[in-house]
């Protein structure tokens, strides 16, 4: 969308965090492994990365995905797919 401004990678972390956790009921109940280095991130120590997907159905999905080589960080929104 060109000339809208684009959310920062933080705040958009931060909202896809709110808005998972509301549509939660407000919380989740993570294991204690849940941020070992070896769930957040690459063997090279990239963490992972986030891609949000608009469905078809109007719903969005987000996705955990490997951080591309070379990839310096922000948001990657991805074509309209099936769901």
């Amino acid at each position: 969308m060109s000339g809208v401004p684009q959310p920062s990678p933080d705040d958009m972390t931060l909202g896809m965090l709110v808005a998972l956790l509301m549509q939660l009921g407000g919380s989740y109940d993570l294991p204690a492994d849940a941020f070992s280095p070896d769930a957040l991130g690459t063997q090279d120590g990239h963490l992972h990365a986030v891609e949000l997907t608009p469905l078809d159905s109007g719903q969005l999905r987000l996705l955990v995905v490997p951080r591309p080589a070379g990839f310096t960080g922000g948001v990657h929104i991805s074509d309209a797919g099936e769901g």
